[in-house]
């Protein structure tokens, strides 16, 4: 065991680098007898036994942030994990999420494990996630990160960063950044599988067809109507779940599409992102 003295004040410069809790910063400084690196590094090794430990544990709590380049033209969003809705609401925890999609939107990586071992404050973003599990005492990850880019790329946050939405413009339009806003607030509502009808999975489409000719079977509809039937479904399924289709919400005499032309002819969405936390 150490014989260095430790003072309040060296625990307490310790937990202001770190963030650490007084208790790990005392027995950290006393393990290292006295020297700030190595208890620093004792610390971040003491991160790592608590990400090790808690494998196993869910992490469906956190934030989601969305955020855009000063021109308009990319938008990122960064789902931060936790295990707890009070972390998830801590000051700091956001404050860290925002970091990293601050990272994100300045350094676009292409991918997530780009970003994760991009350099943040000193040190990658990963051994940053290390560092935040052994302060916070639960199991912290990035698990997604999506990039969408545009004439005019339009972000949003709903629900105290619980959902994510980024919509890409076709043009940087008068009155585009208020359309796409609106735009965003759809997805985020209504949650559209697709742009348009044209972009919807094949399989996804099978899926569609296979339910509803199932459905009409059970009513007792003839064999003959089935096929006609299931794609009025489909033209309904259309209409409900691909963006462009949809009634807009603030509207509903127009679809999103008509909306658009209004606000600027021939005004379409080219791309779209929607993350919503845990899911």
């Amino acid at each position: 065991m150490s014989t260095v003295q430790i003072s309040a004040s060296d625990v307490n410069k310790l937990r202001q680098q770190t963030g650490a809790g007084m208790m790990d910063c005392k027995k950290a400084l006393i393990e290292s007898n006295g020297d700030f690196e190595a208890a620093i590094d004792y610390l971040r090794k003491k991160g790592a036994k608590v990400a090790a430990s808690r494998q196993d544990r869910e992490s469906n709590e956190g934030v989601v942030i969305a955020k855009t380049t000063a021109d308009g033209k990319t938008g990122v969003i960064v789902e931060v994990n936790c295990e707890t809705d009070f972390v998830a609401k801590n000051a700091d925890f956001i404050a860290f999420g925002n970091s990293i999609a601050d990272l994100a939107v300045e350094k676009a990586p292409a991918s997530l494990e780009e970003l994760l071992s991009l350099e943040l404050n000193g040190s990658k973003v990963a051994d940053q996630i290390l560092d935040q599990t052994g302060k916070i005492g639960e199991k912290i990850g990035v698990n997604k990160y999506e990039v969408v880019s545009g004439e005019k790329v339009i972000a949003y946050i709903h629900g105290n960063y619980r959902l994510g939405v980024l919509v890409a413009l076709s043009a940087d339009a008068e009155g585009a950044e208020e359309a796409g806003k609106d735009v965003a607030m759809q997805i985020a509502a209504m949650n559209p599988v697709a742009i348009d009808k044209g972009d919807v999975d094949s399989r996804t489409i099978e899926r569609e067809l296979d339910i509803a000719k199932e459905q009409i079977r059970a009513e007792g509809k003839p064999e003959e109507m089935v096929e006609k039937i299931a794609q009025g479904k489909l033209n309904k399924f259309y209409k409900d779940s691909t963006l462009l289709n949809q009634e807009f919400v603030k509207d509903s005499s127009k679809t999103i599409a008509q909306f658009l032309n209004g606000v600027s002819k021939d005004l379409t969405v080219t791309a779209f992102k929607r993350v919503q936390l845990g899911a």
